[in-house]
């Protein structure tokens, strides 16, 4: 089992675009174990003949995440106006595509599911009515199977994330911390949003990026994370979940991949 520190370290199925072949090199030529599972695959038409490929290549899945299909990232306009439950006329079917993954994590076995939320503006009480009401719901729907739904880092400050989910009291709620998105949304230190979120963390992605620069994603440590501190913050918060390594972009992610295996496992608080 791959570790940094006590922490089980594994991968995200999306850095090998939830590819069985590039998932099963991972596996067997890096060593990894865990992983974080893209649930979109195992809800479509071909959603057994993927779940059983990842359960014949071994992998011990930490949590699940669920995207949706009118998300556009090519700007930080475009997502504000697209991203996670927010849209009313995509609303119907992510609700659907929320419990349908609820439904798989729970038959997995498995006990985190993470998503993004959408930009969180507790200015305005009808847009934060709305969500709430959404969120509570799917909240809800997850506690009857055993799930927790973990709200993704980013589009809003740790302060506003830890104030949203105290003001929605649930306790099947909490927090997929990624430090890259904490700069490539300009939301704050990802050092001091670990010390600000604290217990609410139960997911972590391993993810560098530029800060302040819409879409300019590093390997690990290549960036502007301050990776030593990042690592501490968790340890002294006393997180004691999984990280999983996280590349979207570039054209050599296995080696990127591989680079944040070796850079991990050398930490030392």
């Amino acid at each position: 089992m791959i570790k940094c520190d006590n922490w089980p370290t594994g991968v995200c199925s999306w850095s090998a675009s939830d590819n069985l072949e590039t998932l099963g090199q991972l596996r067997s030529e890096l060593g990894l174990e865990h992983l974080h599972l893209h649930a979109v695959p195992a809800i479509g038409s071909e959603g057994d003949k993927f779940l059983r490929a990842i359960k014949e290549q071994g992998w011990q899945v930490t949590c699940t995440m669920v995207s949706f299909e009118q998300e556009d990232y090519s700007t930080l306009d475009a997502i504000k106006r697209t991203g996670g439950i927010v849209p009313d006329e995509s609303w119907d079917e992510n609700r659907q595509r929320v419990l349908r993954s609820i439904d798989v994590t729970a038959d997995l076995g498995v006990q985190l599911l993470s998503f993004h939320l959408g930009f969180i503006d507790m200015e305005d009480e009808a847009y934060r009515t709305k969500l709430s009401e959404r969120i509570l719901l799917l909240a809800d729907a997850a506690k009857a199977k055993g799930v927790r739904l973990l709200l993704e880092t980013g589009q809003e400050s740790a302060s506003e994330l830890r104030a949203f989910l105290e003001s929605l009291n649930h306790d099947s709620l909490g927090v997929n911390f990624d430090p890259a998105n904490m700069l490539l949304y300009d939301k704050g230190d990802p050092v001091e949003a670990v010390k600000t979120l604290g217990g609410l963390i139960e997911h972590v992605h391993i993810k560098d990026a530029l800060a302040a620069q819409w879409g300019k994603e590093t390997p690990w440590g290549d960036g502007d994370v301050d990776t030593q501190a990042f690592l501490t913050a968790l340890k002294e918060i006393g997180y004691d979940g999984a990280l999983a390594i996280e590349r979207e972009c570039g054209k050599s992610r296995f080696e990127d991949v591989k680079k944040a295996i070796d850079r991990l496992v050398k930490f030392q608080a």
